[in-house]
């Protein structure tokens, strides 16, 4: 998995712990009839709430922009050694698969001015 898409896979499975409880108490309340049939129904409810809640962890646009950050690195601007950052994925903007361009703290602001200038939104 990619360094980047841990947001989303930690938001994942954080839903994921989230579901236990609510699945436990279907169970609980379904308790007089059969453990396949309760399931079923515990399974059918958590689909009809988790459907919309995993729909917004994989296509939400606020979870798209995407940093990384390299503790020492050579800012490609400036060419001062320093924590480097890099935006790698915004809404409009993928740079996966170009070579990171890491810059200083102020040349990194400096480009994402620049890219909310031509309308990325970041």
């Amino acid at each position: 998995m990619k360094y980047l898409e841990w947001k989303r896979y930690l938001l994942y499975l954080f839903r994921w712990q989230l579901s236990t409880p609510i699945l436990a108490g279907v169970l609980f309340l379904c308790s007089n009839i059969s453990d396949f049939s309760a399931t079923v129904i515990a399974n059918f409810i958590g689909g009809i709430i988790f459907f919309w809640v995993d729909m917004f962890i994989f296509t939400s646009h606020s979870l798209d922009v995407q940093w990384e950050v390299k503790e020492i690195s050579k800012c490609v601007d400036c060419g001062k050694e320093t924590r480097g950052y890099r935006v790698v994925k915004a809404k409009n903007y993928n740079r996966l698969k170009q070579d990171p361009e890491f810059r200083c703290e102020q040349c990194s602001t400096k480009k994402t001015q620049e890219l909310r200038d031509r309308g990325i939104e970041i």
